[in-house]
């Protein structure tokens, strides 16, 4: 059970943003993508989520194309946090988190609905704002309302074995340390549940610690795909970034000069 992505390609009249892009995210994993700004991250995200449609290569979901599976059903197996998410009426935190909910007619789901928003509010730490408006939030205040709204959308009674997969755009932006860490950490807890999850990340020290796989994206290009101490190399990274770059082995972290 896992998301594949087979040779996506994709590109605009002036730029070719991706070039034969292959991976596989499964269930209890989490991968992040990394890259510079503008390698195609983002773009691979939506592609993978179903927003629009790649050039040439195809997504599955379970061994189905994604092409086959309708919106709804997808809105059922995955959830997607996007970088920019506006929200421009005056609906309070509670309302918010609500909206990730989909309703799906069966009584198991529907008896649970005020559960799932306050345990789900409790674990992203936003339980004590929930009457607040939204608008009032800080920056990071906000983005942890967002992956609150993300998580909800993939409630199930406890012991489903549904599958579910988690796709994330640099959800950690905005947030101090703390929280930055909490929220990959409530990220690897829904690994551990059986959830496959994709994460963009700009931090490459974050990534490593707490991705089963990397991915390193670099204009359009999959350069390299696995374990984080297996694929990760000073030059590899040097030359991506333009950075002087190194790799220590004992803690295994990259220093920038």
């Amino acid at each position: 059970m896992s998301i594949t992505a087979t040779d996506v390609s994709y590109g605009t009249k002036k730029k070719n943003i991706l070039k034969n892009v292959s991976l596989e995210i499964k269930h209890n994993e989490i991968v992040s993508l990394v890259g510079p700004n503008g390698a195609g991250k983002s773009t691979f995200l939506q592609i993978l989520a179903g927003d629009f449609e790649p050039d040439s290569g195809f997504v599955q979901y379970d061994g189905i194309k994604l092409t086959k599976i309708s919106i709804q059903e997808r809105s059922f197996c995955r959830s997607v946090m996007s970088q920019s998410q506006p929200i421009i009426f005056d609906f309070s935190v509670k309302q918010v988190i609500e909206m990730g909910w989909v309703e799906r007619g069966l009584s198991a789901y529907i008896d649970d609905f005020h559960q799932a928003v306050t345990k789900t509010a409790k674990e992203c730490f936003v339980f004590d704002l929930l009457e607040d408006k939204f608008s009032n939030l800080s920056g990071g205040e906000q983005r942890r309302v967002h992956f609150a709204r993300t998580l909800i959308q993939l409630w199930r009674p406890s012991g489903s074995q549904e599958p579910r997969y988690l796709i994330l755009d640099e959800p950690t932006a905005n947030l101090d340390l703390f929280y930055e860490r909490e929220i990959l950490h409530l990220v690897r807890k829904k690994a551990i549940d059986g959830f496959g999850c994709l994460i963009v990340l700009h931090d490459l020290n974050l990534a490593a610690k707490f991705s089963d796989k990397m991915a390193i994206i670099h204009n359009g290009e999959l350069v390299k795909f696995g374990n984080p101490k297996e694929i990760l190399s000073s030059q590899i990274l040097s030359e991506i970034y333009h950075l002087k770059l190194t790799i220590s082995e004992n803690p295994f972290r990259i220093n920038y000069y």
